[in-house]
C-alpha cells in the first residue's frame, strides 16, 4: 500500500508536468499566429542608393562628398567616413551626425576641407564612407579616389539627382607627407 501512495504521487506529479509542457506547446503555436504572439522584425540596414564626388580637387577648397541613402527603420544616425592617404596612412574615423529629417531618407553632402599646403600639390587619397544607423548597423561601403593638385578642375555632379543639402563635415586633419601639417615636409631641400 506504501508503494502504491509513493506511485500514485509520482504518476500525479509526471501528469502535472505533461499537462504544462502542453499547455506550453498551446499557447506558442506557429510563428505568426496569434497565439505566437508578437515576432521581432529584421532590422532594416542602411542602404546608399547613389553617390558622388569630384574625382580631382585644388588645395584650399571644400570637397563634397553628394550622398542620396534610405533607411526602411528610420534611424540613420551617422556618415562614418575613413581616409587613406598614401605616405600618411590612415586618419582617424571621422562621424557626421545625421539630422532627425534626415534619418529616414537623405540626400545632401559631407565636405571635407583640402588645406591650402605646398605639401599636398600632386597627393592621391582615398574616402570610404558608409552609414550607420541606432542599431549598429552599416551599409554598404563606398569609396572615393581623389587627386589633389593646384592645378586641377573640380567636377560638378549630375544635375537634378542630389539636393544641395549641407549634411555636415568630415573631419579629418590633412597633412602632408612626413606629418607636417601646414609647415609643409619635415625635410625640405
Amino acid at each position: 500500500m506504501v508503494r502504491s501512495r509513493v506511485e500514485l504521487f509520482l504518476l500525479f506529479w509526471l501528469l502535472v508536468a505533461i499537462g504544462g509542457c502542453a499547455s506550453t506547446e498551446r499557447k506558442g503555436g506557429e510563428a505568426g499566429s496569434p497565439a505566437a504572439g508578437p515576432t521581432m522584425a529584421p532590422k532594416a540596414i542602411p542602404v546608399i542608393t547613389q553617390s558622388y564626388a569630384s574625382p580631382q580637387i585644388a588645395p584650399g577648397k571644400n570637397w563634397k562628398i553628394y550622398l542620396k541613402a534610405s533607411d526602411g527603420d528610420g534611424d540613420m544616425e551617422a556618415i562614418v567616413s575613413t581616409a587613406h592617404q598614401p605616405g600618411v596612412g590612415e586618419y582617424p574615423v571621422s562621424f557626421t551626425r545625421i539630422g532627425g529629417k534626415d534619418r529616414k531618407e537623405l540626400s545632401g553632402y559631407v565636405y571635407l576641407f583640402i588645406p591650402l599646403l605646398d605639401g599636398l600639390d600632386n597627393v592621391g587619397m582615398t574616402l570610404t564612407i558608409q552609414i550607420r544607423d541606432r542599431a549598429g548597423l552599416f551599409s554598404q561601403p563606398v569609396k572615393f579616389p581623389l587627386s589633389i593638385g593646384f592645378l586641377s578642375q573640380e567636377e560638378f555632379p549630375p544635375s537634378g539627382v542630389f539636393q544641395e543639402n549641407d549634411l555636415g563635415p568630415i573631419l579629418v586633419d590633412l597633412r602632408t607627407i612626413g606629418g607636417g601639417g601646414d609647415r609643409g615636409p619635415r625635410f625640405r631641400r
